[in-house]
């Protein structure tokens, strides 16, 4: 027998049959842990436009990368096949919040971890993390920089706006300003003194002040 025959009938025809039941419970397990991850995903979003269609995809994912897991492990001609097939993949699509990334990684490694078998490791895993991002994401720092949008009628209601916020806020610094026949924009960055936001209501109230936005630098509106 010469080394191609056996390598033929060593690797190449070595094909693992996984059982219906296996497949079952794999993608039905890789079905909750992508819900969870879809969950987790939803509460820590923090951009300005929620896209439910990402959400549905990074279950689509899960249950995508644990399908094509399973049948590489049980075909090495398979395995190498997808291996080529992958390396003329371009993925062109613009990632524009860092978190998506982590999220998309996240979806990849669970289908993967769970077509090994490693189930506890999945579960667990998936869960720490999810409740390390839960945790993370949510907590708030007054110290986090946001940015005031204003816009008045002259000299003496900027006057008023900027020594306003001087006194509602930690810090407020003039990072722009721009003038036109009867009216300033200004674009302050401010540290607040605490959670509270009213301040902005009061500024729009103000005379002389025909708007007052607050934003973070994520882009989030405040108020």
């Amino acid at each position: 027998m010469t080394f191609s025959d056996i390598f033929k009938s060593s690797y190449l025809e070595n094909v693992t049959a996984v059982s219906a039941l296996d497949i079952v419970l794999s993608l039905s397990l890789a079905f909750a842990l992508g819900l969870f991850i879809f969950f987790v995903y939803k509460k820590t979003y923090a951009g300005v436009m929620y896209s439910s269609s990402f959400g549905v995809t990074l279950v689509a994912l899960t249950m995508i990368t644990n399908l094509v897991i399973l049948a590489v492990t049980s075909n090495v001609v398979l395995s190498l096949g997808m291996v080529g097939a992958l390396s003329i993949v371009r993925f062109r699509t613009a990632i524009k919040e860092p978190m998506d990334i982590a999220f998309l990684f996240w979806a990849i490694a669970a289908g993967i971890v769970l077509a090994a078998g490693m189930i506890p490791l999945a579960v667990f895993g998936s869960i720490f993390i999810g409740i390390i991002l839960l945790i993370f994401a949510n907590k708030k720092d007054t110290s986090n920089p946001y940015i005031v949008v204003i816009r008045c009628d002259g000299h003496a209601s900027e006057e008023r706006a900027v020594d306003f916020l001087k006194q509602h806020t930690k810090k407020c610094t003039v990072k722009s300003k721009s003038a036109q026949k009867g009216e300033i924009e200004l674009n302050l960055e401010v540290r607040l003194k605490d959670d509270n936001t009213d301040f902005i209501n009061i500024l729009a109230d103000t005379d002389g002040i025909r708007s007052a936005v607050l934003v973070t630098y994520n882009g989030d509106y405040m108020g």
